[in-house]
């Protein structure tokens, strides 16, 4: 009896918990152990495991620092953006918003560590989310920050036979291109 009472409370507690993880995962909470994150990234992939949740996981573990300056946060940034797109189906997720942002995070993450492993993850950006203009603009900017203007012209033509949405924003970015601007969108813009 005694066994069969701690397996209830057990279960009791289990389900108690789970209610919490709603609110973790729609960004309410805060996981108490900042360092790491492992508690909510094993309650993303255990519950939904949608692109939104990683997303806002993921930002909000940005906000702890500026990647730029602290390369721990920037090593920590790319584990867990890597992590987020290993547990995305591309197949599944490809005509996501949040999906597509991650996959441009990440390979901008990238850019500040190895310039030819973030060219391959804008390539596979692009290949998975055509129909979003910011993932063409986000791979056109690198490819100017790389002085590679004509690959940057490219992408940005590309993107418009690709049909990407917005149009505007593809006009807005070549416009910027043929200006000679280093920035292809300015924030207003985005």
């Amino acid at each position: 009896i005694a066994s069969i009472m701690h397996r209830v409370r057990n279960l009791k507690n289990k389900y108690r918990n789970e209610d919490n993880i709603t609110d973790e995962l729609n960004c309410t909470k805060i996981s108490a152990d900042t360092t790491d994150n492992s508690g909510t990234v094993n309650q993303i992939m255990m519950t939904a495991n949608n692109p939104e949740d990683w997303l806002c996981f993921l930002l909000r573990l940005e906000k702890k620092g500026v990647p730029q300056m602290d390369v721990s946060l920037l090593n920590r940034l790319i584990g867990r953006y890597s992590q987020a797109v290993a547990a995305l189906p591309a197949e599944k997720y490809s005509q996501d918003e949040s999906y597509a942002r991650i996959l441009v995070r990440f390979a901008e993450l990238k850019a500040l560590q190895d310039p030819e492993e973030a060219r391959d993850q804008f390539h596979l950006a692009r290949l998975n989310c055509k129909k979003f203009a910011f993932v063409h603009v986000a791979f056109a900017q690198f490819e100017l920050s790389q002085e590679n203007e004509k690959k940057c012209k490219q992408i940005l033509q590309k993107a418009v036979e690709y049909s990407a949405v917005p149009l505007e924003m593809l006009e807005t970015a070549l416009q910027n291109f043929h200006l000679k601007k280093k920035l292809l969108l300015l924030d207003e813009d985005k």
